[in-house]
């Protein structure tokens, strides 16, 4: 089956969906696939992953509020390549204009939505939770509401990467929606890739000594994350403790967090680590995640984190929270001091050493119930 990806979020500087994308083009040959992802770009090029794998980028301006990202300008010009690929199924990765472009193209390929984003947990709900109820944002933000129903009316499929979102689109109204959570790397992520070393020296780096406690925090420099939550939590709790504290990512809010970090020599940041392996053994050398963002709709550090025999301290709302299991904690979200006591309880109780990996699904478990649905649709429109 052929398969185009619509993804306006794609791009080599990226996050998650980068992530996503990338192990869905190596993934999907070895199920039985042509996997074609439509990504904007600086200009037109196509870039080869193997015989059956490609990503064809688009023209697109930089998009204003984050310059690593672009977006469509032409809704025509992603329809011709849809045309030009003629595919068995289309794949759309963001609720917004490119979902429009996909329902609007008048190809017979059925079509799904893949819900990468979740705005209103994003923005309504980071903006006005303070001082409203939930009832009330979704009241106010009816046409978001209204706008999804169309999609779901022109859509074949909604996925999403955890219950939580899946049942809140459902009591919006939404009919097509199925539960796919995403997984880890497969063979990636161990406990065994813990490196006392490396540790040390992350800890030398925050100038404490072997004997202190490590957490680590992944993700964009963007608002929704709460670095500065996550920071603030992790001094308090350090108090007791010597506790460091590294960031691995970047992005626009990289400065004001820079400022908030306020030369504590405690909490460093790192930039991103696009090794992979780099990056897991990192990952495993750390006595704890800690994650701030409560509007994730999978939460893929999470999961690397719990295959990694990390203990998850994560908001007890969104994606994140399926991932503090019994090793780790949720804490109420938003709340600065109720993450204090949540890395308090957490570290207590252990010493800096490695627990059992939590059983995590793989990106192989995914792609293949997600191929397999979109087979079954392509199937049955056939008919």
């Amino acid at each position: 089956m052929k398969i185009v990806d619509v993804c306006p979020f794609y791009t080599p500087a990226g996050g998650g969906v980068r992530t996503y994308v990338d192990q869905k083009l190596e993934i999907g040959p070895r199920l039985g696939h042509e996997i074609v992802v439509l990504a904007p770009g600086e200009a037109h090029r196509v870039e080869q992953r193997g015989p059956h794998a490609r990503i064809v980028y688009i023209p697109g301006p930089r998009l204003p509020l984050d310059r690593r990202y672009r977006y469509f300008l032409d809704d025509g010009s992603v329809q011709d390549a849809l045309d030009r690929e003629a595919p068995d199924f289309v794949e759309a990765s963001s609720p917004w204009r490119s979902s429009e472009i996909v329902a609007a193209w008048e190809g017979p390929a059925p079509r799904a939505l893949v819900m990468h984003a979740d705005p209103l947990a994003t923005y309504a709900y980071r903006w006005f939770g303070m001082v409203a109820r939930r009832e009330w944002i979704d009241r106010s933000f009816g046409w978001y509401w209204r706008h999804l129903q169309r999609l779901d009316a022109r859509f074949d499929l909604m996925i999403a990467a955890n219950a939580s979102l899946t049942s809140r689109l459902r009591d919006g109204g939404l009919t097509r929606v199925s539960t796919n959570p995403m997984g880890v790397s497969p063979d990636t992520f161990s406990p065994a890739l813990r490196d006392e070393a490396l540790r040390a020296d992350l800890l030398r780096r925050c100038g404490l000594p072997p004997e202190a406690s490590l957490a680590i925090g992944v993700g964009r420099h963007a608002p929704e994350k709460r670095w500065p939550l996550v920071i603030d939590a992790c001094v308090a709790a350090g108090r007791e403790r010597g506790l460091g504290l590294v960031l691995v990512g970047d992005g626009r809010e990289r400065r004001r967090i820079a400022e908030h970090i306020g030369g504590n020599p405690h909490i460093q940041l790192l930039a991103p680590l696009r090794d992979r392996a780099q990056f897991a053994r990192v990952l495993a050398s750390a006595d704890a995640l800690v994650h701030g963002c409560e509007s994730e709709t999978f939460c893929m550090v999470g999961a690397e984190a719990a295959a990694s025999g990390l203990p998850v301290i994560a908001p007890n709302e969104g994606g994140a929270a399926t991932f503090a299991s019994a090793y780790g904690a949720r804490y109420r979200a938003r709340d600065a001091v109720a993450a204090t006591r949540a890395i308090d309880r957490v570290l207590a109780h252990r010493p800096p050493l490695s627990v059992p990996a939590a059983p995590v699904r793989t990106m192989h478990d995914h792609f293949d119930q997600l191929f397999g649905q979109y087979e079954r649709l392509a199937r049955a429109r056939a008919a």
